[in-house]
């Protein structure tokens, strides 16, 4: 069996579209989206509306449950290290997003699980306990073993970081997916992770990162500047 793993696409619509022309190359059974869907984009509307005619399973992620339930936003802010401003421009983008969605789209993602299992990926977007937290690209491997094999599958996959990876444990495979949108490798091209008989590869895409760029601009994104940097730089920047 082949399965397609994306995640992180960040309502970015002209990201999304260029994984979706690979992936159909690719020709998978299985297509399976690790969440955040929304968030710092241009097009979160149009991109929930996609994925939804696709039919693609999925998960929820850390943007989409700021976006449905705002107050998980401000708990883990209250909780986190980093700086004030961040938390206040991505308050404005989730206020952003919330009027573009509309109550029924809000109401879909808030129904999406926390974690999926599609034999033999388990897909999570960051872990089992939360949609914020999940372990770094050169987290150790009792650490990946710790937080993904109680999945019970030979595969876990996870989103979040943005950051693209597989780690072949003792006990199970580890992959993230990367992100469809705002990488953070320093390449700034789209990554997803496909699965051929059980070996995840990752697989990255070039698409036109200045035409989300005017898009964030014509639509009057909260933070655009502030995406454009981290869209061109693929490193994270500050508001």
């Amino acid at each position: 069996m082949r399965v397609a793993v994306l995640s992180d696409i960040h309502a970015n619509l002209t990201a999304l579209e260029a994984v979706i022309a690979d992936v159909r190359e690719m020709s998978p059974d299985v297509v399976l989206q690790g969440g955040d869907l929304v968030g710092g984009g241009s097009s979160p509307a149009e991109v929930v509306d996609r994925v939804r005619e696709l039919g693609w399973r999925g998960v929820f992620g850390n943007f989409d449950e700021a976006v449905a339930r705002p107050e998980t936003l401000e708990e883990f802010a209250k909780q986190s290290r980093a700086p004030a401003g961040i938390w206040a421009a991505v308050s404005d983008m989730t206020a952003f997003t919330r009027e573009a969605l509309g109550g029924e789209r809000i109401a879909w993602l808030s129904a999406l699980p926390r974690v999926l299992i599609r034999a033999p990926v388990a897909l999570t977007h960051a872990s089992v306990r939360s949609a914020w937290e999940a372990p770094g690209a050169g987290a150790t491997d009792r650490e990946l073993e710790e937080t993904y094999s109680p999945l019970g599958q030979a595969l876990a996959v996870y989103g979040h970081i943005h950051q693209p990876f597989v780690r072949r444990l003792a006990r199970l495979t580890v992959a993230n997916s990367g992100s469809v949108s705002q990488s953070f490798d320093g390449d700034a091209r789209t990554s997803y992770v496909l699965v051929d008989d059980g070996t995840p590869v990752i697989r990255r895409v070039e698409y036109e990162v200045e035409r989300e760029i005017q898009a964030m601009t014509a639509r009057g994104m909260p933070h655009a500047d502030w995406m454009a940097r981290t869209l061109r730089a693929a490193r994270p920047q500050m508001p």
